[in-house]
């Protein structure tokens, strides 16, 4: 991945926001047995019996808003968390520190809770953000002291009450462990983590995905990291596998993993049948798209619940639209497809376009492209009518330097 490292962070209560790269989740390995122990705070989003649906969003591409455009046929939401992925967990090399980070999308989704995150909530879906590594060698597996746990705990408490989130999801993917000099997962790390979240959020909701090496260093000194999380769930898509946490009861363990995109409906059904037989709580979902897939979460719902899945939205969230890219090629992050008009700065921030940024483009048919080097329509233009690799090429350059647009 090509991310680039010359972009400015801002700063927003205590928490540094890097316009940085999150990216996709990977296989995790196979994981051991569950655990069960007594049950943990719940959610009520469905209101009927059978296990709780989370669902990860790849908020890069798709709109997290989707997640409450399902509901069972009589009535009840389909899904009772929503999990917006994904926050990063990047290194400063200057202060060796851990720092939290949110790429565009992430950011505008989060800066715009009224309209992403508390319709949501108000439909009774909990909205939690996943954090994971960003290849700086920073992870939750890795910090050095308790006490840099518990600085990065305090990061993270501040984004949940400054966004007003619902908690937070730990994925220990993308770390690369040892870059920037930093240290190799140790044993303390993560329960050190998680213990101080949990003095902090004490109401809120904390989850695992059972993936990486925190998978194996769930304990220290006698605490377990579950007793401080709520959740945990099997990180291998397609597949049926008890997360081995201690301290979690079956109800809140999820072994069945789905991806919306890849996973067969024939092999979704069947996880869920085997989740409800074996009686454990949760159903994982991944890649929920923006159109409308209720046929095939009706093969997972009509097995959890004995009903069928109906959707809901008036109208699919928009994909036609322009896309700028952060790297040449149309690589790293991609802003949300941007309709027809004029994109001052802040404008285009809202779609996940930060100062500065964009090395490339996409352009519907038929459509024109004005982009201007200072804001409000200012400085240097260039008149783009098809789509545009690299920027670079262009005369004068235009890489980095897009601050406005117009869109015809």
């Amino acid at each position: 991945m090509n991310i680039k490292l010359n972009k400015i962070p801002t700063a927003l209560l205590g928490i540094s926001l890097l316009f940085a790269s999150a990216c996709k989740k990977d296989m995790a390995p196979a994981p051991g047995a569950g655990n069960t122990s007594a049950s943990k705070l719940g959610t009520n989003a469905i209101g009927v019996s059978g296990p709780k649906g989370v669902c990860y969003v790849e908020v890069n591409n798709n709109d997290i808003r989707n997640v409450g455009n399902y509901t069972l046929s009589t009535g009840q939401q389909l899904f009772d968390v929503a999990i917006i992925f994904a926050a990063n967990i990047n290194y400063n090399t200057s202060t060796q520190k851990a720092e939290l980070f949110f790429n565009p999308q992430v950011t505008n989704v989060l800066s715009n809770a009224s309209t992403y995150i508390q319709p949501l909530q108000a439909k009774g879906i909990k909205v939690m953000l996943s954090i994971l590594g960003n290849h700086q060698g920073a992870g939750i597996s890795n910090f050095p002291t308790q006490a840099a746990a518990q600085d990065f705990a305090q990061l993270l408490s501040n984004a949940v009450t400054t966004y007003g989130l619902d908690g937070i999801d730990f994925d220990d993917e993308y770390a690369d462990y040892g870059n920037n000099g930093t240290g190799q997962p140790n044993s303390s790390s993560f329960v050190y983590l998680v213990t101080a979240l949990r003095q902090l959020m004490p109401t809120k909701l904390i989850s695992f995905y059972y993936y990486g090496p925190a998978a194996s260093r769930l304990s220290f000194n006698g605490v377990t990291v579950g007793s401080k999380v709520d959740y945990s769930w099997n990180a291998i898509y397609g597949s049926y596998s008890v997360p081995n946490v201690p301290g979690l009861a079956k109800s809140n363990l999820g072994p069945a993993a789905i991806d919306i995109q890849s996973t067969s409906s024939t092999t979704a059904a069947s996880l869920a049948t085997q989740t409800v037989n074996n009686s454990y709580g949760i159903y994982l979902y991944y890649n929920l798209p923006n159109s409308d897939v209720h046929t095939y979460l009706s093969s997972v719902s009509n097995k959890l619940y004995g009903k069928t899945t109906v959707y809901t939205g008036t109208t699919t969230p928009p994909t036609t639209g322009v896309n700028f890219y952060q790297d040449i090629n149309y690589g790293g992050t991609a802003t949300t497809a941007i309709p027809k008009g004029t994109y001052t700065l802040a404008q285009l921030q809202a779609y996940g376009m930060p100062d500065n940024w964009a090395s490339s483009v996409k352009i519907p048919t038929g459509w024109t492209v004005t982009m201007y080097t200072n804001d409000n329509f200012t400085g240097t233009s260039w008149t783009r009518t098809a789509n545009t690799p690299n920027f670079t090429t262009l005369l004068p350059n235009a890489n980095d330097v897009v601050t406005s647009v117009k869109i015809q």
